[in-house]
């Protein structure tokens, strides 16, 4: 009998369920992968925002990996909130003990009501220590202007950043676009292989229930490479997993509520 394939995240904890280790785990689960966690940080959070961080010592974000990595086996790992710079090094420093190169860096730095989810000072460990260990990078358009240092205001800016964020040793990036308003109807993603630009475009929801899309479009595509799916198809695959969220909203909550990790699969089964 062949082996299930084995995600970890390592990332926060969102007490209201929408994001962090909890969309991680939802997301692996419908995807048909077997899901493990590392947790970096307690967040107080529900809809309405994140009203406290509890980070754990880094310590405990390093055990945690070396006691999955070391007995369970990883397949394809996914880092979404690391918080500090610190944390950020004991990541680091354990994908590089387990040589594991299947790795998606979600760049968390501020979750949807604003609040900062890592601090400043650690934006510099996050460009030397960790991207340079990434299999493919997932920012949204502001992540993608820190990380990148420039200011993104079109489609040719988005892929000067790109490069830019390759640069620091990344293999890939996907650049979201669901924060270009100029767009209109369509949100365009850009994914780029470090040769080639692929523009993907799919349908903007009018709707305030993204809580977590970020963390679940990363943990969809962490999922399709512990499985071994080629990493465009993979890419797809995520794209359609959070769009079918985003557009069978759940209604939860009174504000930017959580979106639907059970969509993808119920409609992937209406559809056979």
């Amino acid at each position: 009998m062949s082996q299930i394939a084995r995600a970890l995240t390592i990332a926060g904890s969102d007490s209201g369920g929408g994001a962090g280790i909890q969309a991680d785990l939802k997301t692996f689960q419908e995807l048909g992968v077997f899901g493990m966690s590392a947790i970096t940080a307690v967040t107080v959070q529900n809809t309405l925002g994140v009203s406290n961080v509890y980070p754990l010592p880094p310590e405990a974000a390093a055990e945690q990996i070396e006691a999955v990595g070391s007995d369970l086996g990883v397949d394809a790992l996914k880092t979404g909130m690391l918080f500090s710079a610190e944390i950020i090094g004991a990541v680091a420093a354990q994908i590089r003990a387990f040589s594991w190169s299947r790795v998606v860096v979600d760049p968390v730095m501020i979750a949807k009501g604003g609040a900062s989810l890592l601090q400043t000072e650690a934006v510099q460990a996050l460009r030397s220590q960790l991207l340079p260990l990434a299999y493919i990078v997932t920012p949204n358009l502001p992540e993608a202007e820190v990380l990148s240092g420039l200011s993104i205001r079109s489609m040719e800016d988005r892929r000067e950043a790109a490069k830019r964020i390759c640069a620091y040793g990344v293999q890939q990036v996907v650049i979201k676009g669901g924060h270009d308003a100029d767009t209109g109807e369509q949100v365009v993603d850009l994914y780029y292989d470090g040769t080639t630009f692929t523009e993907m475009v799919e349908r903007r929801v009018p709707t305030a229930h993204t809580h977590g899309t970020g963390c679940t479009f990363s943990a969809a595509l962490t999922a399709e490479l512990a499985k071994g799916t080629p990493t465009l198809d993979a890419v797809r695959i995520a794209r359609a997993f959070i769009q079918a969220a985003i557009e069978h909203e759940l209604g939860l909550g009174q504000g930017h509520g959580p979106t639907n990790h059970f969509a993808y699969r119920r409609l992937q089964g209406a559809s056979r």
